[in-house]
């Protein structure tokens, strides 16, 4: 099963490194966080970099992922930052202890064809990312991570 949470529907305050941890949408993240055993960070790419909500929520509730595997889906505007996700999954890694996926998808503005959709390219590793997720989150969760 799977569960989606949207940043733009949770209303995460910015962390601030005290108080802003008790917020109710921060409590909301973190459990969603501790009962997973996967996460996918699907994030656009700004300024080379994964946006800032995104790094908000890792901050927030990074350490519940420790243990766990997560992988990244990356949409930006030009092939130029296909890079920028090694931040974020440095720090999730050595930081959080969480097993990264090494595959990601980074799919840039002539990815999306228009009249919407994705290119065949994109789909195809979206496709292969899947399998990969899937494997390494069943074997990680075998082995049981502290």
């Amino acid at each position: 099963t799977s569960e989606l949470v949207d940043l733009r529907d949770l209303d995460l305050p910015l962390c601030d490194g005290g108080p802003s941890y008790g917020h109710p949408a921060v409590v909301t993240l973190n459990e969603t966080l501790a009962t997973c055993d996967a996460c996918v960070f699907a994030v656009p790419i700004y300024n080379f970099d994964l946006n800032a909500a995104a790094k908000n929520a890792i901050e927030f509730a990074g350490r519940k992922l420790e243990g766990k595997v997560a992988g990244f889906l990356c949409a930006a505007g030009g092939h130029m930052s296909y890079m920028s996700i090694m931040a974020a999954a440095n720090s999730l890694m050595l930081d959080f202890r969480t097993v990264v996926v090494p595959r990601f998808v980074y799919a840039a503005g002539d990815d999306f064809p228009e009249g919407g959709g994705l290119s065949g390219a994109i789909t195809a590793r979206i496709d292969r990312f899947g399998q990969e997720f899937s494997s390494l989150a069943r074997a990680v969760r075998e082995c049981d991570l502290p």
